[in-house]
C-alpha cells in the first residue's frame, strides 16, 4: 500500500552525509512512500510543532529519501537535523507540490534548469529519476565547495556559476552566464532558490523572448 498525500508517517534515519560545514543529506526510510521528482515534503520530530518543507533530493528508484539541507543560523530545526543519529525517528508528511515534469514531455521537450545552492535539490532528483532527459542545468554558488554532488551530471550538461570564487569554471552570476549564453527560446526552464535570482531570471527570460506559458518556478526564501 503507497502512503498517500497529506499523509503523514514515521521514517527512521539512516544516514546523514556531509557535503560542506553546513550542508548535508538526509537520508530517511523511504516506507513505500509514493512521490514524483521535483516534490517536496515536511519534516519535523515527532510530537513537536516545529517542521520545514525540503525538496525530495533522491531519485524515484531508490529504496530510501534523501534531502539536501542547509543549516542556516536561526534555523532550530536544520541545527537539529544535522546531529540527528541513525535510527532517529521523524515525522514526515507529503509529498506536496506541482513543481514536475510531466509524463508525457519527458521523452520530447528541452530543458533548461536553473538553481541557486540548495535550490539544485528538485533537479537532482529529475534527473537522477530520468537520466534520458534532453537538459541543461545551471547551478549560482558562491564558493565551488557548494557545487553539490557535481559528479553526478554529465560535465556537458551541467554548468556551474561560482561568484565568489575563481578557477577553472564559470566567475560569475548565474544570472550573468543566462545573459551571456545562447539558450533555445522554445524549451521549458524550471526556476528554483532565492526569490531575487528568479525575479531577474523572468525579466531575462522575458528579454530573450522566452513565454511565460514555458516557465515553472520553486521559490525558496
Amino acid at each position: 500500500m503507497e502512503i498517500l498525500t497529506d499523509q503523514k508517517t514515521i521514517s527512521k534515519v539512516l544516514d546523514v552525509r556531509y557535503i560542506t560545514e553546513n550542508t548535508f543529506v538526509l537520508r530517511i526510510e523511504r516506507n513505500r512512500i509514493k512521490f514524483d521528482p521535483g516534490q517536496h515534503m515536511v519534516i519535523g520530530f515527532p510530537g513537536e510543532m516545529e517542521n520545514r518543507e525540503y525538496s525530495i533530493y533522491s531519485s524515484v528508484k531508490d529504496d530510501f529519501i534523501e534531502f539536501l539541507i542547509k543549516e542556516v543560523d536561526d534555523g532550530k530545526l536544520s541545527k537539529r537535523l544535522k546531529l540527528v543519529e541513525s535510527g532517529t525517528e521523524l515525522q514526515i508528511q507529503g509529498p506536496y507540490g506541482y513543481f514536475v515534469i510531466p509524463e508525457h514531455d519527458k521523452n520530447k521537450q528541452e530543458y533548461v534548469f536553473v538553481a541557486s545552492g540548495t535550490g539544485i535539490a528538485p533537479f537532482h532528483s529529475m534527473i537522477m529519476s530520468n537520466p534520458e532527459l534532453n537538459y541543461q542545468l545551471l547551478h549560482g554558488i558562491r564558493k565551488y565547495n557548494e557545487a553539490y554532488d557535481s559528479n553526478h551530471y554529465p560535465i556537458e550538461k551541467h554548468n556551474v556559476c561560482v561568484s565568489q570564487d575563481s578557477g577553472n569554471y564559470y566567475y560569475g552570476r548565474v544570472t550573468q552566464y543566462l545573459k551571456e549564453k545562447k539558450f533555445p527560446v522554445d524549451a521549458v526552464y524550471y526556476l528554483c532558490g532565492n526569490s531575487s535570482m528568479i525575479d531577474e531570471v523572468l525579466d531575462i527570460l522575458h528579454e530573450k523572448g522566452v513565454d511565460a506559458q514555458n516557465i515553472r518556478t520553486e521559490v525558496y526564501f
